[in-house]
């Protein structure tokens, strides 16, 4: 089964962080050991291309990166790796740590391209503004908690 980018992306959709995020700036995630975080390489992507990648190619690129799968890998069987991995489903940025512990929100475009903004930067509070006001602004939406309560 192919994964439909379409059913599962936001358009013009902003999530803020979470209710419980214990940071208050957007902070870049740390390395662990010798190899990137899966969360490091989305913000690592996402900071560096915004608006470049839908939910599903970000999916892809963090999990190649992630699993350092070579170049010529990809290129022989980039369309077995894909539907390898959309063969399940996965959770949507709503539940990066980028904005449950990081500080990132989440901005998805019409077209569903996402960015990342800090949650103390001007741009995040435009975001905000924005879809307070109605029907013109993105849908806000929180990203999951990092607890229960």
């Amino acid at each position: 089964m192919a994964y439909d980018d379409a059913k599962m992306s936001y358009t013009n959709t902003f999530i803020q962080v979470s209710a419980d995020c214990p940071v208050e700036m957007g902070i870049v995630p740390a390395m662990k050991k010798e190899s990137k975080t899966a969360h490091l390489i989305q913000y690592e992507l996402l900071s560096q291309n915004p608006y470049s990648f839908t939910q599903g190619e970000l999916i892809y690129q963090v999990h190649v990166q992630h699993k350092q799968i070579p170049p010529d890998e990809i290129e022989a069987g980039g369309e077995e790796i894909r539907e390898a991995l959309f063969a399940k489903s996965h959770p949507c940025l709503r539940a990066s740590m980028l904005p449950k512990k990081y500080g990132w929100g989440v901005h998805y475009n019409d077209e569903g391209k996402i960015a990342i903004y800090p949650v103390e930067s001007e741009a995040y509070q435009q975001f905000i503004e924005a879809g307070s006001q109605g029907t013109e602004g993105p849908k806000l939406l929180f990203a999951m908690r990092n607890s229960r309560g």
